[in-house]
């Protein structure tokens, strides 16, 4: 199948949507709530530092985090929101010094991961080969979002993150569409005989999928824990949202799908034959 983005992967596009821990003063390891059923060893209320925070910011056990039970931070991803805070926001200014702006500083986190993971997925979108009309939307929408991510903390409090998100969604949404209608273009004038359709339910929870055609599929929001996704091809595939926890993608073909983020490929079991976009990297725990 013909490349889906038009633009060839430009880092400066991404850079402030990567993770920067050392620029970050351990948000996620204070305001986030840990479940032991997602990942961690025991439950942690949010606006409580984990017991491996230590006052540097660094944590005591990261070189052992997965053998320490605490895998669901390997997995997580701010999208750059940590450092955006820590360094933009508040100016260098963190929660132990100054503790009367820790339960801001948390809430202001929460709303600045929400507006990242918008531009992650704008700006990808803003690469597919889709028509001029829905880019320049979009390219309109990215510099409003990314004008956003600099407002003050009282701001970014009173925003209305939902009305915002809605607008992004729709842009998203036509994007993707159009994808996906190009994809279905392949598919009907190539040879899929032996493959099945893909079932509309959005439980595909531990299901067999590899003999499913899965070029342009529609995996938005999809439930695929512990789904077999070996050695399938998902080119122009949306993935947005889609929940990969332990779902095998060894050896399967991401590299043309779309909305994909670093988080679903960190839940999920790849290796080193897993092709991914150019704007995501293989976790150092994946098998060989």
């Amino acid at each position: 199948m013909k490349a889906i983005h038009r633009d060839t992967y430009n880092n400066q596009l991404f850079k402030d949507l990567k993770i920067d821990c050392e620029k970050c003063f351990g948000l996620c390891c204070v305001a986030l709530y840990f479940s032991a059923s997602e990942g961690f060893p025991a439950d942690k209320e949010s606006g409580k530092p984990c017991t491996n925070l230590q006052s540097d910011f660094k944590c005591s056990v990261h070189k052992n985090l997965r053998n320490q039970g605490f895998r669901g931070c390997t997995t997580y991803d701010c999208f750059g929101s940590g450092q955006k805070v820590a360094q933009v926001t508040y100016k260098g200014k963190n929660w132990i010094q100054e503790p009367e702006l820790a339960n801001q500083m948390f809430e202001v986190f929460l709303i600045m991961r929400q507006l990242h993971e918008m531009l992650w997925y704008l700006k990808e979108a803003s690469t597919l080969d889709i028509p001029n009309s829905i880019k320049e939307k979009l390219n309109l929408i990215i510099e409003e979002t990314d004008e956003l991510t600099n407002m003050s903390p009282e701001q970014l409090i009173d925003l209305d993150i939902i009305s915002h998100r809605t607008k992004v969604n729709s842009l998203l949404s036509q994007a993707s569409d159009f994808v996906l209608e190009k994809a279905k273009s392949f598919v009907k004038t190539s040879n899929f005989k032996n493959k099945k359709k893909l079932s509309k339910s959005i439980d595909l929870i531990g299901v067999d999928l590899r003999k499913t055609n899965l070029i342009g599929a529609d995996l938005k929001g999809k439930f695929l824990i512990a789904a077999n996704l070996r050695e399938t091809d998902l080119s122009g595939a949306n993935l947005i949202g889609a929940d990969l926890r332990d779902c095998d993608i060894r050896g399967a073909n991401l590299k043309n799908s779309v909305f994909l983020t670093q988080l679903q490929i960190n839940t999920a079991k790849g290796d080193s034959n897993t092709k991914l976009p150019d704007t995501l990297v293989h976790p150092k725990y994946w098998d060989k």
